[in-house]
């Protein structure tokens, strides 16, 4: 591997470090920015979720894993989300399971 590639990441990395610095720091003014960055992890995660769940080779792909996010989200959607973490995680986890072991 070349270090220039590697150096250019570097570069790149820091200069968005940088710029995030300026928008969003302390010599920000407008409030409106550091609000919507506060958002961003609540979006940024169940985006995840979804495209590691149905994320294919450059398709979508229904298999266990769909019946167990589905699990999950009807666990959560059902509570209100007052469900207990671990209860949603193990459940979502034994669904899957029983899915991959029954196909």
């Amino acid at each position: 591997m070349s270090w220039w590639p590697l150096l250019g990441l570097a570069a790149g990395a820091y200069g968005l470090k940088v710029v995030g610095l300026v928008l969003l720091g302390p010599r920000a003014t407008d409030g409106r920015a550091l609000r919507l960055a506060a958002l961003l992890p609540a979006a940024l995660l169940p985006a995840l979720v979804v495209v590691n769940t149905l994320g294919g080779d450059r398709r979508i792909v229904v298999d266990a894993r769909a019946a167990g996010l589905a699990v999950a989200v009807a666990l959560v959607a059902g509570s209100r989300g007052r469900a207990p973490f671990v209860l949603v995680v193990v459940a979502a986890a034994a669904v899957t399971a029983l899915v991959r072991a029954a196909g």
